[in-house]
């Protein structure tokens, strides 16, 4: 019998630039906590923006540059980077950020070396595979970077899952007291019957008014829930004719549309899992929303390159694969429509027939995604081989 042991309880560096409002720092967050709890690592988080970080995590006080949170410790990431910070065992930037060169010299003057890991974005693209685990040497400094990517296959790093995730989502998602309790704390009613719940969180996008106007017109009663932010905007313009803010709600034919709060992540997950589908963005939104065992449509980030259409791609083609041929072209050409911000109404009405097998297929889906183990623990197993 192979007996398994815990992996050693190491200091660890995250770095982290805050590019898309909430996304990096979200999967960064998450890392950070499943680290800490889950695997007993000591975790020193480096965050450049502490307002964004706060709006998602209200307990940080954004003008502390230094203070525990969770049992983490979380430290403004400044420019200059302050002289003799001792590297950690382990250094992680987030996404390709780069580090300052003073710590970059820190890390070169350790013996041994910290292990450098780069934690990519989540992609679907089959090239992934060939560069997860591929090391690249300093051009200067006696370092060696390792490119860790997550992703949807073995050949991956995996997804951030927390251990028991999928039966907690299943035990509220069969609590009707305990959502109504939940919606009661945002302001919206308890759901009716016949009632769809949306949750609505997107990058600005002018085809939301048509989308809305759709919703309104239609026979199914929607209610719909957006979190405060950057499609306020868009609603405004092309629908509502006036300024909303957290609290405020339309009501139009079928459509209730309550603006609610921004908040924190776990909240957020629970919103996630209490609504029937559920539009969201980035990659931090993008993966709790695939844990919610709920069919949803992703707005990608836009790349300047235009590489987020080869990414987005991939990942519908793969998630896809399971669905009929009818289900598979509907989703496609809804989550194209969205992202190009053209023809959302008629796509979303040709999805909405698909409904039922779509949320079939969304309720089985986590099991192929944790089916060779979750991100950090394949992280702790790509640390025992380099050490």
């Amino acid at each position: 019998m192979i007996m398994s042991h815990p992996a050693p309880t190491l200091t660890w560096d995250i770095f982290c630039n805050v590019i898309d409002n909430y996304g990096d720092i979200g999967v960064a967050w998450r890392l950070a906590r499943q680290l800490r709890h889950e695997h007993d690592q000591r975790i020193r988080l480096w965050v450049d923006d502490l307002s964004s970080f706060a709006r998602m995590c209200p307990a940080l006080d954004s003008a502390c540059p230094r203070q525990m949170l969770d049992d983490i410790e979380v430290r403004v990431w400044p420019d200059p980077f302050p002289e003799g910070i001792e590297p950690a065992e382990v250094i992680l930037d987030a996404f390709g950020c780069q580090l300052p060169d003073s710590f970059l010299a820190a890390m070169a003057e350790n013996q041994p070396a910290p292990l450098w890991i780069n934690l990519e974005y989540l992609s679907a693209e089959a090239w992934v595979e060939g560069c997860h685990g591929m090391v690249s040497p300093h051009p200067r400094l006696p370092l060696k970077r390792h490119f860790f990517f997550p992703g949807f296959s073995q050949g991956t790093g995996g997804v951030i899952a927390e251990q028991g995730l999928d039966a907690r989502v299943r035990a509220w998602q069969q609590d009707n007291v305990a959502q109504d309790a939940f919606w009661k704390t945002l302001g919206v009613p308890a759901r009716q019957p016949h009632e769809r719940r949306i949750s609505l969180f997107s990058y600005e996008n002018p085809d939301i008014g048509e989308l809305l106007h759709s919703w309104a017109s239609g026979s199914q009663p929607v209610r719909c829930l957006v979190p405060e932010g950057r499609i306020l905007a868009d609603i405004t313009a092309g629908f509502s004719q006036r300024a909303l803010g957290a609290g405020d709600t339309i009501e139009q034919g079928a459509l209730t549309l309550h603006v609610i709060p921004f908040t924190d992540q776990d909240r957020y997950d629970r919103l996630l899992w209490s609504c029937d589908f559920n539009f969201v963005r980035g990659e931090d939104s993008f993966m709790r929303a695939q844990w919610a065992r709920r069919p949803f449509i992703w707005h990608i980030y836009p790349q300047r390159d235009s590489a987020h259409w080869v990414k987005l791609e991939a990942f519908w083609q793969r998630y896809t694969l399971g669905l009929s041929p009818a289900a598979r072209q509907a989703v496609l050409a809804a989550n194209h429509a969205w992202n190009h911000e053209q023809g959302i109404s008629a796509s979303w009405k040709l999805l909405e027939s698909h409904l039922p097998e779509l949320q079939t297929f969304a309720a089985r889906w986590p099991h192929t995604l944790l089916a060779h183990g979750d991100l950090v623990s394949r992280l702790q197993r790509f640390i025992e081989q380099q050490r």
